[in-house]
């Protein structure tokens, strides 16, 4: 476990694309992709909590709401720094399951106070999702937000920012449309995923 240490998933997306609210889709042996996470992330994570636009879930979880109407990822990392007395939090997408703790160890490993982020970055583009975020960055954030600038790759571009390259993309792979969720359960093996997550 990563002692004294803050995980946040993010779940108040609309979810257009998927057609239905995909945090509460059902995935592995879990009733919801949210559950599933949370379950995941309370494995390696001191304390977690989703963060949300209203309390929609069946499982017991630590919530955390945005201060703010608009609906973006910035608007989430702003109200997580501004509601909670924390210096950083990982921030995990609730749509990309496959995320495991060797990621997340390795993002660790670039941890540096100095930066205001270290983020994941594949073939693919940079991960904005799946990254270490630091309360620093959140006067920018701000800024942007009152210009209604609300992409985090604008946000991370213009910011201390450390990239950390990884090969696997489909450990990546966001549940955007229904074919990549049906994609994903036929997929997913819980027994060799949970292995690899209990390993250290």
């Amino acid at each position: 476990m990563l002692h004294n240490s803050m995980a946040i998933i993010f779940a108040g997306g609309r979810s257009s694309r998927m057609g239905s609210d995909k945090s509460l889709l059902p995935f592995g042996d879990k009733n919801s992709m949210a559950q599933f996470q949370y379950d995941k992330l309370n494995s390696i994570f001191s304390k977690v909590y989703i963060s949300t636009k209203e309390d929609k879930f069946d499982f017991n979880s630590r919530l955390i709401f945005d201060n703010y109407p608009q609906n973006s990822p910035l608007v989430a990392i702003i109200s997580i720094f501004e509601n909670l007395n924390i210096d950083e939090a990982f921030i995990l997408s609730v749509d990309a399951p496959f995320i495991d703790k060797d990621i997340i160890k390795r993002l660790y490993s670039y941890n540096s106070s100095s930066k205001d982020a270290i983020v994941a970055q594949t073939k693919d583009g940079v991960q904005p999702l799946c990254a270490i975020y630091k309360k620093s960055i959140i006067s920018k954030a701000k800024e942007y937000l009152e210009q209604d600038i609300h992409k985090l790759t604008y946000l991370l571009k213009n910011s201390n920012t450390t990239i950390v390259e990884f090969d696997n993309r489909d450990k990546f792979a966001n549940l955007n449309y229904k074919s990549d969720y049906i994609d994903a359960i036929k997929s997913y093996s819980p027994k060799s995923l949970n292995s690899k997550l209990s390993s250290s």
